[in-house]
């Protein structure tokens, strides 16, 4: 579902990230296949030396389709940054691409927050975000932060999506798994 970053996949990746409906949502935007092989090595670099981590999301025939990151990690605590193209929109990678992830950030890499920043106008984010029972609205309790994505305007929601938080919603998934599998 999830591999670390790698330059092989970088051709199907910048096709999809041009599209219209996913490019002014991208965080490490390229606007030529030469400076998205550019971006994705200092990508893979910056995460050798600690400072964001990025995965390619596959999809169930291992074929790249988007990317998932933490950006400005600080504190054990970092930026989520997650794009698909146009053609997996709405088709549940999203939702499985951020469990593994976040697996992953939680349990072997020691990171106790991710924040996301949503534009106000990215309504699919957004949506996408209150899907996740594990994600909460952090606008007033991280007010600090929030202050800090809007220092010259209102144009972000802050997300949060913390360690217990994601572990209290494993927890409930794997109970009402048992207990769907002792009904049937």
């Amino acid at each position: 579902m999830i591999k670390k970053r790698e330059l092989a996949d970088c051709h199907k990746l910048y096709e999809l990230m041009i599209d219209p409906a996913v490019f002014p949502f991208v965080r490490q935007k390229a606007n030529s296949y030469d400076e998205f092989l550019f971006l994705t090595k200092q990508t893979i670099e910056a995460e050798e030396r600690g400072e964001l981590i990025s995965r390619t999301i596959l999809d169930e025939w291992g074929n790249p389709i988007g990317t998932i990151n933490l950006f400005d990690i600080n504190e054990q605590a970092g930026f989520l940054g997650t794009w698909l193209g146009k053609p997996y929109h709405g088709k549940g990678y999203n939702n499985l691409a951020k469990d593994a992830f976040f697996n992953e950030l939680f349990y072997e890499l020691s990171v106790e927050a991710v924040y996301m920043r949503i534009r106000t106008e990215n309504i699919r984010s957004r949506k996408a975000a209150e899907k996740l029972q594990y994600v909460s609205i952090a606008n007033e309790t991280k007010k600090e932060l929030f202050n800090e994505i809007n220092k010259d305007a209102y144009i972000y929601d802050l997300f949060q999506i913390e360690k217990d938080q994601f572990t209290l919603y494993q927890y409930r998934q794997q109970l009402q798994t048992a207990f769907e599998l002792k009904e049937a």
